[in-house]
């Protein structure tokens, strides 16, 4: 059989989902009070699945209420807490490294679900992104906590299985209805955490509001809508490799909004990065899912 390979636009697409989530941390630290992670991932991922709801007005059905829930706890509830404890306990860059282990796992776990053979190019892309995040945003004083280490590699294996899973169940609806199912359950399954480990959230100010918008109308609403489709449309390695996007936006917004140097090492850090995902996306030569390949779809009567 011939093999399709996946046009350029999608790929461009999905990567301006993890190209603004580098703009998580500069938007956290400059708009929002500091000490609430749980509570800004709860308030990031339910009021804009409520108002993606809102706007499709339509429910689960049958199995996928438990798969909505399952994928919502593995990309948003797990995922998000463990990338917050990560956060907290180890140095950005020991942070961002652990993290960015993502695509190799997606590599194994594509093997197990989807039955996707383990491509040498794909590992090799994997390993070039870690060492160009590494030399990205890692310090020579960097500190490892056993904590923040084991919540990292578990953030990073959650969204990963997140990843293979939501290509593996292909959804009967919209890519919009499938995005507000996730961020819904996501944040249901957060807001009991967030009552039960955290103190109240301040009454917001003006920049709070403005913070919280935009983390998650753009940062959750619209880049997951654009991540998820193009989990439809593209390999999940080479969909996962695209998150090394983030650690450069983050390092520009740094270096331009918070005064911070870039050093040759950084330099040819964004340069390693940018060639592992240019490698990663060698690989691709899957034939894009159509929505009315689903076989939920494909059982109904017409």
């Amino acid at each position: 059989m011939k093999k399709n390979t996946t046009p350029l636009s999608d790929v461009l697409i999905t990567g301006l989902a993890p190209t603004i989530w580098g703009s998580t941390y500069f938007v956290t630290t400059s708009f929002l009070p500091h000490g609430y992670p749980l509570t800004v991932a709860f308030l990031r991922a339910l009021p804009a699945g409520l108002l993606l709801l809102a706007i499709v007005r339509k429910l689960p059905q049958g199995v996928w209420w438990f798969r909505a829930f399952v994928l919502g706890g593995l990309n948003f509830s797990f995922f998000w807490a463990m990338l917050f404890v990560s956060a907290y306990r180890l140095p950005g860059g020991v942070a961002a490294t652990v993290g960015a282990i993502q695509p190799l796992v997606v590599i194994l776990l594509s093997r197990v679900f989807l039955g996707r053979p383990i491509q040498a190019l794909a590992v090799s892309a994997g390993l070039v992104g870690m060492m160009g995040v590494a030399l990205l945003v890692l310090t020579p004083n960097a500190a490892l906590d056993p904590i923040g280490v084991a919540a990292g590699l578990a953030g990073a294996v959650s969204m990963a299985l997140g990843t293979v899973l939501t290509r593996r169940w292909v959804p009967p609806v919209s890519n919009l209805a499938f995005t507000a199912w996730q961020l819904t359950a996501g944040g249901i399954l957060l807001a009991p955490v967030v009552f039960l480990f955290e103190p109240a959230f301040p009454a917001p100010t003006a920049a709070n509001i403005l913070g919280m918008a935009y983390l998650g109308l753009i940062g959750a609403a619209f880049t997951y809508l654009l991540w998820f489709r193009g989990l439809a449309r593209i390999e999940p390695s080479a969909a996962a490799s695209l998150g090394f996007l983030s650690p450069i936006t983050a390092t520009v917004l740094g270096w331009l909004g918070l005064g911070q140097s870039l050093t040759p090492a950084q330099l040819f850090g964004f340069a390693t990065v940018l060639a592992s995902v240019w490698l990663s996306q060698r690989t691709m030569s899957v034939r894009p899912i159509r929505p009315d390949a689903s076989p939920e779809r494909a059982s109904r009567p017409a």
